[in-house]
């Protein structure tokens, strides 16, 4: 499954950096994140509670971010299990672009899942996705507005 996306975010390319690094807003920004930790300068693990069509789960996980170019993007690499609900794991390229004052952020995701979570359908796992991408960049772009 694929998905791609763009946002427009009124900051500067170096603010969107170093916020995607910055663990509190993170967790702040990533819809029904529990606990976010940094294990080392460019991995994390996290648990995540989700809701997918009728299964709701928490999902404990990594993500390691890899082949980093500051400011300008990296490739960001994750896995997921939420038990009987089933396993995520995909990879996604980063790329962030100076436009003025403000940054475009475009991604092009990649995931493969299993368990209870293939059996909805791809139609319903590509939508949920595609709305949980939506939430955490409007609640990044929130972030980064505030004074």
């Amino acid at each position: 499954m694929d998905i791609t996306g763009e946002h427009r975010i009124a900051a500067s390319r170096e603010a969107v950096w170093a916020t995607l690094f910055d663990v509190e807003a993170l967790k702040a920004c990533i819809p029904g994140c529990k606990e976010l930790e940094r294990t080392s300068p460019t991995s994390f693990k996290a648990k995540v509670q989700l809701k997918i069509g009728p299964v709701s789960a928490t999902f404990a996980g990594t993500v390691e971010l890899q082949d980093i170019d500051a400011p300008q993007g990296c490739r960001i690499v994750g896995q997921g299990n939420g038990g009987v609900a089933g396993f995520a794991k995909g990879a996604s390229e980063v790329t962030l672009a100076a436009d003025g004052e403000e940054t475009v952020l475009s991604y092009v995701a990649r995931a493969e899942i299993g368990g209870k979570l293939a059996s909805l359908g791809g139609r319903l796992v590509r939508a949920t996705s595609r709305k949980l991408a939506d939430q955490f960049f409007s609640s990044l772009t929130e972030r980064l507005a505030a004074p």
